[in-house]
């Protein structure tokens, strides 16, 4: 197995787990808030805590719910709850089939010119030919650099 291979199979190792946080998603108010509740501390007594005026506590509640908190500002509040940070991309779907789909869509994008031009010389393939070629080019795009899939629109 190549190296790269290993590494996209160890990352999605680390990674499948997280396919399944549901439970995951922001509370309405945003985990600041919720968090912040939870422990019964004020905003006031936060504020405190991480060493910001007191204004500035709802201005960070807002700004996490809107999805513009930046990252620095969520540690430093998260350190002020007592909490950490967990920072993750979640791929929708494991990593291989990503990289499948996308060598599919090269294949057909390939398969349509080549079928194209061998249909105007009367050489057209049959439906089991075209697909037994289009998993032969899956494959090879596959057995590449997978930088190379993202080269095309």
């Amino acid at each position: 197995m190549k190296k790269q291979a290993l590494a996209r199979k160890h990352l999605e190792q680390r990674l499948a787990p997280l396919r399944q946080a549901d439970g995951l998603t922001p509370p309405p108010r945003g985990w600041i808030r919720a968090i912040r509740d939870a422990l019964g501390m004020t905003s006031t007594q936060l504020a405190e805590r991480i060493g910001v005026d007191q204004s500035r506590i709802p201005r960070l509640e807002r700004a996490e719910v809107e999805g513009a908190i930046t990252l620095r500002s969520l540690r430093h509040v998260a350190e002020g709850l007592g909490c950490t940070v967990i920072y993750t991309l979640a791929p929708i779907r494991p990593l291989e089939e990503t990289l499948r789909d996308r060598a599919g869509e090269i294949a057909d994008r390939q398969i349509v010119r080549t079928h194209h031009t061998m249909k105007l010389e009367n050489q057209a393939l049959g439906a089991r030919e075209l697909k037994a070629e289009r998993e032969r080019l899956i494959e090879a795009l596959m057995a590449g650099n997978p930088r190379r899939l993202w080269d095309s629109p």
